[in-house]
């Protein structure tokens, strides 16, 4: 456990309502100006900052906001330019939109401007990384949330509302994973969809382990109440050899191209088991190089029932655990445990024909959240706890499968303190 600074812990952290939240966004690419239009649909939030090294894409940016009917956000270009935004009290939260790489330095630098943060998953790269998020959200008393959507999935929040109201008694074990086949926008241009100067590929190229393993690990973890009833201890981790990434650069350069013959450290499959400190098993699985439909898994196993949405939605409860729920009886059952969150907000996004429920659904609960100066539904421990299986995986993976501890992000605080 690293060595507890002089500040408290950040749990429930809550502040004085914000009635209009100014938003400042870092990055503009596919995910940045994505996020610029979901938050248009938002209430009670302006766009006040914008921040991108590429001119071109600031100017898609400052076309959206006229387009609706927006005024005109101040622009930042340059290396430094989002420095000089985040030091600016334009913006009361910042949205960090750019590759993994600099999420953390640019999320504990706004915190030090007294910037609440929003961060794109992955939060940080490493394990240092986490506990400088930690550290920095504990010293300055600033929110820090990780922008998972997976989270607000319509599924794990109504198998969280069903976990939470006994139906599957006591959950032993959960999966989670991110299957999603990304060989094409790994090797494409920007222009065509693809990464800003193929960063994704090029940390593949360095790195093995599991480095994206948020979108499956948040709703286990918000299942098994982790830092709130229960902790994870520690993991081990083991990957494939890579082969998929290469087989796809010979059908689509050449079997003689460089592309085809470049090393890769990222194995195809990674599969990582965790064990908590009460006993609870968590699977963990990442795979983007192999043709394989779509997956999160979200797999739930208790002593009174199981439940799991890929491939298609399970559910089996006792006394008939062995018979999965079918038809009518199904829609029935989810139906009737569909989350609060689901069928107020999430059916408002149906009704505005909005394109993505779980992003509308984690949209306006952080800005009602910080509207109403309540706790966040994520916290900074969240974002590390989740985000340091990244470098922790790799370590095992390089160590035969060796176990390694998982940090306690809350120096003992979730023991202590009740939810």
């Amino acid at each position: 456990m690293k060595n507890s600074p002089v500040q408290s812990h950040v749990l429930r952290l809550a502040h004085p309502p914000i009635p209009t939240v100014r938003i400042g966004i870092i990055g503009l690419g596919n995910r940045g100006l994505l996020t610029l239009q979901r938050y248009l649909q938002i209430e009670g939030v302006e766009i006040k900052a914008l921040c991108e090294i590429r001119e071109g894409n600031l100017s898609k940016a400052q076309q959206l906001l006229k387009e609706a009917g927006r005024s005109e956000a101040t622009g930042y270009t340059g290396v430094e330019g989002w420095k000089k935004m985040c030091e600016s009290d334009e913006a009361d939260l910042i949205f960090i939109c750019t590759d993994w790489l600099m999420h953390t330095p640019m999320a504990t630098f706004a915190m030090e401007c007294n910037k609440h943060v929003a961060i794109e998953v992955p939060a940080a790269m490493s394990v240092e990384e986490c506990w400088q998020l930690v550290d920095t959200a504990e010293k300055t008393r600033r929110h820090c949330i990780m922008l998972e959507n997976c989270c607000y999935d319509p599924f794990a929040l109504m198998t969280l509302n069903m976990a939470q109201r006994g139906l599957f008694g006591e959950i032993m074990h959960v999966e989670g994973a991110y299957i999603h086949d990304l060989r094409s926008m790994y090797f494409a241009e920007e222009s065509e969809g693809g990464y800003h100067n193929h960063w994704g590929k090029r940390y593949s190229i360095e790195h093995t382990g599991n480095p994206y393993p948020t979108h499956g690990l948040g709703p286990a973890c918000q299942i098994l109440d982790i830092h709130r009833s229960d902790r994870m201890e520690y993991l081990v981790s083991m990957s494939t050899h890579q082969a998929g990434m290469s087989e796809y650069a010979r059908r689509l350069f050449g079997e003689y191209s460089p592309e085809a013959h470049q090393k890769y450290q990222l194995g195809d499959v990674n599969t990582t088991l965790i064990h908590t400190l009460k006993g609870k098993t968590i699977m963990l699985q990442y795979a983007i190089s192999t043709p394989r439909p779509y997956s999160r898994l979200q797999t739930i196993c208790g002593t009174l029932g199981f439940a799991q949405k890929y491939p298609v939605p399970c559910i089996a409860l006792d006394p008939n655990g062995d018979t999965p729920l079918e038809g009518e009886l199904l829609e029935k059952m989810m139906a009737r445990y569909k989350h609060p969150f689901s069928a107020t907000i999430g059916e408002e996004a149906h009704r505005r024909g909005l394109p993505n429920e779980m992003n509308y659904v984690m949209d306006y609960r952080l800005i009602h959240c910080l509207r109403n100066g309540l706790p966040l539904d994520m916290d900074v421990y969240d974002a590390a706890e989740w985000s340091c299986i990244t470098e922790l995986s790799e370590k095992s993976v390089l160590n035969k499968s060796m176990a390694v501890e998982i940090p306690d992000f809350t120096r003992g605080a979730w023991k202590k303190y009740k939810y």
